[in-house]
């Protein structure tokens, strides 16, 4: 007779299954438990069609509408330079002059040849006087008279030249010293007291900082759409809101290298910008069917832009997209989204995968 009995094994083994039994049901409702995710509260809207802008956006640069090269008009040594890079100048300002020596030698001959050609104009007018009183006398013969004559008509020509010589010169002698043309800023300074001026080199850059403007190239089928007068976005880097400015000029010729056409921009009072400054222009070129949605629903998550879109149950799955320009507090998305499909505006940042989402509204995006 056997000694052990046969229901030690069965209890055990009982025991066994019961215990993977309990571990397995344990382990089903920690997975629907992670299914079912956390319920958080959130904004959310529902993604309708829009009318969306079609815009074309150009790089541009500031420059000033008037502005001018200033060069001396004589030859020689700058003698004195009497403004720097930056300063503010008004219109007959001095700005910098010209060493006047050899100017001054020519005034010196001109003014010696003036006086000179005078002092003969003056005794051929004696002698034309006294010689005509003789020949209205019949005293001399009239071959005599008309070299007298010639004489003095010479003499009068030889005076007019010397004259305008003069007169030249002491012109030349004001150019020694160069004046402002109009007021504005000394933006650049290409030469220094002691440097060669000579005509045709600048010598210094002035700019009138009250006549910006901004100036793009852009392509000919941009262009045909443009006319004078035409509203434009100005978006300057690290400004909050775009800027609107005006066409003032369109210049009809192509660039012979880009192919682009010139666009000049008039800037809104209290622009802020200075001359050199880069933006960005957008033309408005009509409208087209899109979907856009608040700023807000847009995330980035692992690098990767997205937004969390709420099913019919609630939850809430994180969906890569392709988002467009933003403008007035919302984003374009050209792809990703549907209509009708509904996005979280709001607590996204811990939001994940899976969780429930508690509307507290619901919109229109």
């Amino acid at each position: 007779m056997n000694s052990k009995s046969p229901i030690l094994p069965a209890v055990i083994a009982a025991s066994l299954v019961l215990a993977l039994l309990a571990g397995c049901g344990k382990k089903a409702e920690d997975k629907q438990a992670a299914i079912a995710g956390a319920s958080i509260k959130a904004d959310v809207v529902t993604v309708q069609k829009a009318v969306l802008p079609i815009v074309a956006t150009s790089p541009a640069s500031v420059v000033a509408g008037q502005q001018a090269q200033i060069a001396s008009r004589l030859m020689g040594y700058i003698r004195e330079m009497n403004v720097e890079e930056g300063q503010a100048v008004v219109a007959g300002q001095r700005l910098f002059t010209v060493d006047p020596t050899d100017i001054q030698g020519q005034m010196n001959m001109a003014r010696a040849g003036l006086a000179q050609s005078e002092a003969a104009l003056a005794d051929a007018k004696i002698d034309h006087e006294r010689f005509g009183a003789l020949y209205k006398e019949e005293a001399i013969a009239k071959m005599q008279w008309d070299k007298i004559r010639l004489q003095y008509q010479v003499s009068q020509q030889q005076a007019a030249a010397a004259r305008a010589a003069f007169d030249t010169a002491a012109a030349q002698m004001k150019y020694a010293t160069v004046q402002a043309p109009f007021a504005g800023v000394i933006t650049q300074k290409m030469a220094n007291a002691g440097d060669l001026a000579a005509p045709g080199r600048p010598v210094l850059l002035l700019e009138n900082p009250a006549s910006l403007q901004v100036r793009t190239g852009v392509t000919r089928e941009v262009f045909s759409q443009l006319k004078l007068g035409d509203a434009v976005s100005i978006q300057v880097e690290g400004q909050a809101g775009d800027l609107v400015g005006k066409v003032a000029h369109l210049v009809p010729a192509a660039d012979p290298v880009t192919h682009s056409y010139l666009v000049k921009i008039d800037l809104p009072v209290g622009h802020g910008l200075r001359s050199g400054n880069f933006v960005r222009v957008a033309f408005p070129l009509g409208s087209r069917e899109g979907i856009r949605i608040p700023v807000s629903a847009l995330l980035e998550r692992a690098g990767i832009s997205g937004v969390f879109v709420v099913d019919a149950q609630g939850i809430a799955r994180y969906r890569m997209v392709r988002a467009g320009a933003a403008t007035g507090g919302n984003v374009e998305i050209q792809a990703g989204l549907n209509p009708g499909e509904r996005v979280v505006t709001s607590a996204t940042t811990n939001m994940q995968s899976g969780d429930k989402v508690v509307s507290q509204g619901n919109g229109n995006g």
